[in-house]
């Protein structure tokens, strides 16, 4: 079976080795087509602390490594430019 794969942006990197990612699902409603946005955020395990705040990344399922973080980086898709 495949592992889950979400892409999201990084909105923490205060934690060691921990990034918090914020990935957005949008839903259309059935009968009245609105779009509904939920955010998720997600713990993920990032070894060598390459992610930054706002970068854009690729998340894997992982086995649990905490309580909360079960889930690993896999690519930086997209870096922000630093002020």
């Amino acid at each position: 079976m495949p592992r889950k794969e979400k892409v999201g942006i990084v909105v923490s990197d205060k934690m060691n080795k921990t990034r918090v990612v914020a990935v957005e699902e949008r839903t259309s409603h059935p009968r009245y087509k609105k779009v509904h946005v939920k955010t998720t955020r997600f713990k993920a395990h990032d070894p060598n602390n390459e992610s930054q705040l706002g970068d854009v990344v690729r998340i894997v399922e992982h086995r649990p490594l905490s309580k909360e973080k079960c889930w690993a980086l896999k690519e930086i898709i997209k870096h922000t430019e630093e002020v």
